[in-house]
């Protein structure tokens, strides 16, 4: 059975916008959510959806939290997949935002 598409909620787009900035970067959780002003109660599950539909794809950050002097960081990166169905759903909003920009 495929994987269901994430639903593009208004905090959705956000956070995709935020890693379509630096697309082929890792970020981490935090500073993605800074980039989207979201909290991480609905920020992290948002970036579970994406990363289950394949969208993202995620990692721990090499390194001992002793020597880092803070716990490792989630990292996430956008896939292929991810940076094409971000384009089409950016795209597809475009003519709407476009119409209420000018009503």
């Amino acid at each position: 059975m495929k994987d269901p598409e994430p639903r593009m909620s208004g905090p959705t787009l956000r956070v995709l916008a935020a890693v379509m900035m630096s697309p082929w970067d890792e970020r981490s959780g935090a500073e993605v959510g800074r980039e989207a002003k979201l909290a991480s109660g609905t920020l992290y599950p948002i970036l579970a959806r994406l990363e289950h539909a394949h969208w993202l794809e995620s990692r721990w950050e090499d390194g001992d939290p002793h020597l880092l002097g803070r716990p490792r960081r989630r990292l996430y990166r956008l896939t292929r997949l991810g940076a094409a169905k971000a384009r089409a759903a950016f795209q597809e909003l475009e003519p709407v935002v476009r119409r209420l920009a000018w009503s």
